[in-house]
């Protein structure tokens, strides 16, 4: 992730800070809700690898509802990452709350909300 955009997302989250501390309540934006709504009624999201001429590898979600997530990495490690950052992309939750969302790997192939 760039310098840039971790420093845009942290921007982002203290902005929502300072917005729950003047309403006196906790800021959640709705992307990480729409994120464990999802999770909780239709399970993790399943991710098929396909490894390309160039060596890079293609991670395809084989049952998200909402149409297809799609992302390309160098090697197994970044795709995990990136299929990550897909996930929260999809559901418009800055990366700045990926440790409030905790999508983490399930197994080899599956994504889920903790």
């Amino acid at each position: 992730m760039s310098l840039y955009k971790q420093a845009k997302d942290q921007l982002v989250k203290g902005r929502d800070r300072a917005v729950a501390r003047i309403f006196g309540q906790a800021y959640v934006p709705s992307g990480l809700s729409e994120l464990h709504h999802y999770f909780r009624i239709y399970g993790s999201i399943n991710f098929r690898a396909e490894k390309q001429e160039d060596g890079s590898l293609i991670g395809i979600s084989e049952n998200f509802r909402y149409g297809s997530i799609i992302t390309r990495a160098q090697n197994s490690n970044e795709l995990t990452e990136k299929i990550k950052d897909a996930i929260l992309t999809a559901f418009e939750v800055p990366s700045s709350y990926s440790k409030e969302a905790a999508v983490h790997r399930v197994d080899q192939q599956e994504y889920a909300f903790a």
